[in-house]
């Protein structure tokens, strides 16, 4: 595994510690009944518990709340070994063993379970998490201790079951999830990322509704061996999955209900107060829950759209001093390892991720302090360097550097001391980032290698580069921009690239970062919302269209990033205004002409958080 040759920064690196762990319970018992909740509706549920001879026994429980099939029923006359539960078996295989139940739960409106979903995640469901937890801690198998983990949509599920201060609910892993469902995933930078509304909404259909001819398209819920989600163990005939499933019809369509966000704090035109607020974990985050629930957030340099930036931005909000924080070379779910300089595409890891999940669960579900209290509170991978480092806070100590706009397209140290005009670049909506990049896992696109087809992708888009760094130098951190331009249009996208150009030319993707123009008036965002870089409300208030001609300025942090470039190597930043293949196009059919300033006073730059020293 890369994990144990890369194991600077780590006391114990995560597999070593999950090799330590004795396999006490081999198997399992599996149960599934359907939970009544506050209002009535009725939740399918499955019950793993370890496999043992003493059925009395009690176990701390870990809960995953999801809307992709706790499990899948299996077609008759399925080859043998089919997994029935694909998208829960990483932690049941990763728990049972170690002494932990497994409740798995179809989120209302999904699965077998009854209901409607109003919203993507809704205030609702946030309170069915409490009534799950309340009849887990019932149970003769629950030993009063109960923790919560799951990627993506069940990871927001974690934060929310925590915010309900439920008082079994001790620890939560939210896996590759969003802090903020506005700014991480639906609108970065304030742009609607269609990639995810249309995409993302067709996946849910299908699901929700088990459009078993749909199926196919998705590689993830493809083997034809599943045949739609498993009823419970008293409804052996399906009587009541049947009408589970038509009362799935009336769920809410997701491209319908994105589209109502246009601004951070507008609400759904039928429902004013039903912001996007409503949807996102900040939002009910209290001093009480903070205080109550032990919190470790996972992710990836290439999960999504702006999952990394959530998990740092939930670290950076809550106080508690048990929370932790580890960033890996992953994509959405950790199912490739994502850094171009990697030694082996496909190596598993997952693992990785599972044994910081059980390491955590045993110190905070299980008492075993010994577990953590050797560890820093944050791991980071640096890809480049191909290491893990640890520090206690986050950003490490770095030095912002600059590197202006100069001519001939270059990034220059010299800051500009005379007006030598710009750079007109008029605006190509096919521009376009392929589909090998972090926003496709999140509608389920098989994804094994990041932005290998990059190079070349700057030709239509404005680009500047620098000089060859002496050394090699890592940037670690929130890099910003701060762009002067003028604009044909009342209004534009800003998309830009940063990519390490090597001595042969060819150039790789390291990060980017995506902004609306119509937002760049600075102000501050919801309190719960730590700030990073400049900071713009995204407020319906707060909004400004540009003069067309007129000099105007955006500032912006791009998504966060470990990487060491090479000595010999360049930093090249790319600018473009469309990227076609994942969001909307900002104004549609009037591609703009921008003009890039370089004068005294209206400098673009770019500020690279530089780590200075030996590492």
């Amino acid at each position: 595994m890369p994990d144990q040759k890369t194991a600077a920064g780590w006391t114990t690196p995560p597999l070593d510690y999950a090799a330590s762990k004795p396999r006490t319970y081999e198997g399992e018992r599996l149960t599934s009944r359907y939970v009544e909740v506050r209002d009535g509706t009725r939740l399918a549920v499955d019950v793993h518990l370890p496999g043992t001879k003493h059925e009395d026994a009690a176990y701390p429980v870990v809960v995953s709340f999801t809307p992709y099939y706790r499990r899948f029923k299996l077609r008759q006359g399925h080859r043998p070994g089919v997994e029935a539960a694909p998208n829960q078996a990483l932690y049941r295989d990763g728990l049972l063993p170690h002494g932990y139940a497994l409740v798995s739960v179809d989120v209302r409106g999904s699965g077998a379970s009854f209901g409607s979903r109003d919203g993507f995640r809704s205030p609702r469901e946030r309170m069915d998490h409490y009534d799950i937890c309340d009849w887990i801690q019932r149970q003769a198998w629950c030993d009063g201790n109960i923790g919560a983990t799951g990627i993506s949509y069940l990871g927001a599920a974690s934060d929310f079951l925590a915010t309900t201060n439920h008082p079994a609910v001790k620890a939560i892993v939210p896996l590759f999830s969003v802090w903020d469902t506005w700014s991480n995933h639906l609108y970065p930078g304030g742009v609607l990322c269609t990639a995810i509304t249309k995409n993302y909404g067709d996946l849910s259909e299908t699901l929700d509704l088990d459009l078993r001819e749909r199926i196919p398209n998705y590689a993830y819920f493809a083997d034809p061996d599943l045949a739609g989600p498993a009823p419970v163990d008293d409804d052996p005939a399906g009587e009541f999955l049947a009408q589970a499933l038509y009362e799935h019809i009336a769920n809410f369509d997701m491209q319908d209900f994105a589209q109502q966000f246009r601004h951070r704090d507008d609400g759904l035109t039928g429902d004013p107060d039903y912001t996007s607020a409503k949807i996102s974990p900040y939002n009910y985050w209290t001093p009480e829950a903070d205080r109550g629930t032990a919190v470790h957030s996972i992710t990836g340099w290439m999960d999504g759209g702006g999952f990394s930036l959530g998990a740092i931005q939930r670290h950076g909000h809550l106080q508690n001093t048990k929370n932790r924080l580890t960033i890996g070379p992953w994509d959405h779910g950790a199912r490739a390892q994502a850094s171009p300089w990697r030694e082996k595409a496909g190596e598993p890891q997952q693992p990785i991720v599972m044994a910081e999940v059980l390491r955590f669960f045993d110190a905070h579900l299980k008492g075993e302090a010994q577990a953590v209290v050797d560890e820093a509170p944050i791991h980071y991978y640096t890809m480049g360097a191909e290491r893990w480092r640890a520090t206690d806070t986050w950003p490490p100590a770095a030095q912002m550097t600059d590197l202006h706009f100069a001519p001939g397209g270059t990034l220059s140290a010299d800051v500009v001391t005379a007006n030598d005009g710009g750079d007109v670049y008029q605006a190509d909506y096919d521009c376009r980032s392929g589909f090998n990049t972090r926003y496709d896992r999140l509608y389920v696109n098989e994804v094994a290698t990041y932005y290998v087809d990059w190079d070349g992708r700057d030709a239509k888009m404005l680009s500047y580069t620098s000089e060859p760094f002496d050394d090699a130098t890592e940037v670690t951190g929130h890099p910003e921009v701060e762009l002067h331009f003028a604009c044909s249009e009342k209004d534009t996208a800003l998309f830009v690239y940063v990519a390490d150009v090597a001595p042969d030319g060819r150039a790789r993707y390291v990060t980017e970062g995506v902004f609306r123009a119509l937002h760049r008036k600075l102000n501050a965002g919801p309190a719960n919302i730590p700030a990073i870089g400049p900071e713009h409300s995204f407020n319906r208030a707060d909004a400004e269209v540009l003069v067309p001609g007129e000099p105007a300025e955006a500032a912006f942090a791009l998504l966060p990033v470990s990487y060491q470039f090479k000595a010999g190597h360049r930093v090249r930043l790319s600018i473009a205004v469309a990227d076609s293949d994942h969001f909307t196009r900002v104004p549609d059919g009037r591609p703009p002409t921008l003009t890039l300033l370089r004068e005294p006073g209206r400098a673009s730059r770019l500020r690279l958080p530089i780590i200075k020293g030996e590492r």
